[in-house]
């Protein structure tokens, strides 16, 4: 399985540890990431907010690098996949705005390969079966809360990924590691990600409704794959007790890689004393 990498502005930065453990966790798969070459910010929200035209070219641009390489794009970030997906959705459906885009772009774009999320290519492309076969050390006793957020499964008619309401794809992927993933009401719950550095007191409060959610029914941390909500989890959650994975870094975890141990690292809430207590570092 080859892709064309598209890892977006936070794996760049905050999220490194997610771009480095995706990264390997995908080696050991046998899916090969290419990363596109002189790839560009996708938008992300200020773009889609400020301008069509200059949404859709943000977005375009990358789509249009990568449809030259012949293959279908891998997306980390579901702010970048939700941008990039749409784009496509949009130029799929009507020719004129191709013509366009392709002018503003000053390359052509024919909207003829997919987007995927890495969550979507590792459960769906990849499969469990593949997944509990490389587990050499299971997360055995960890209870989980999966958190998919706002713009992994929605609009339903646009990602067309796992059910926007209550989807299950991240929670298969952590018992295949064998972890606990816990039923509970605030997988896709907003985080107020795009607030995060206007509106303090907003993202607070959605940030704690969505801890305390969580730390309700039993779990001992939350694992997302969003760089995002991340950040937003670890950063915004009064106290700073509750650890907060990417699925990715788990999955190398269960792997038995040892670079995982750096991974954690660079987190602002140190998941180190939990993975101890399991036995897990």
């Amino acid at each position: 399985m080859r892709y064309a990498y598209y890892p977006g502005c936070s794996l760049e930065s905050t999220a490194r540890e997610y771009d480095l453990s995706a990264r390997a966790v995908c080696r050991e798969l046998g899916v090969e990431l290419e990363e596109i070459a002189d790839w560009s910010c996708c938008g992300s929200s200020p773009g889609h907010c400020t301008s069509f035209w200059l949404s859709h070219a943000l977005a375009g641009r990358n789509l249009a690098l990568a449809e030259r390489e012949g293959m279908d794009m891998a997306v980390a970030c579901p702010a970048c996949f939700l941008r990039l997906k749409n784009t496509r959705h949009e130029a799929m459906a009507n020719a004129d705005l191709r013509k366009k885009l392709s002018e503003i772009l000053g390359m052509p774009y024919q909207a003829r390969h997919d987007v995927k999320h890495l969550l979507e290519i590792i459960s769906s492309e990849v499969g469990m079966e593949a997944i509990r076969d490389r587990v050499k050390k299971p997360l055995s006793g960890l209870r989980l809360a999966c958190y998919y957020g706002c713009f992994l499964v929605r609009p339903p008619k646009v990602v067309q990924f796992d059910d926007p309401e209550n989807p299950q794809s991240l929670d298969l992927l952590m018992e295949a590691l064998g972890a606990e993933a816990i039923d509970w009401s605030g997988k896709v719950d907003c985080c107020g990600g795009s607030l995060s550095l206007t509106r303090k007191d907003i993202v607070t409060k959605l940030v704690g409704e969505i801890v305390a959610a969580a730390e309700g029914v039993g779990a001992e941390a939350l694992v997302t794959a969003c760089p995002l909500c991340q950040v937003n989890l670890e950063s915004r959650q009064k106290g700073g007790k509750l650890p907060i994975f990417y699925f990715s870094e788990l999955m190398g975890l269960a792997f038995g890689m040892r670079e995982a141990g750096a991974w954690f690292k660079r987190h602002l809430v140190s998941p180190v004393a939990l993975l101890t207590s399991h036995g897990l570092l």
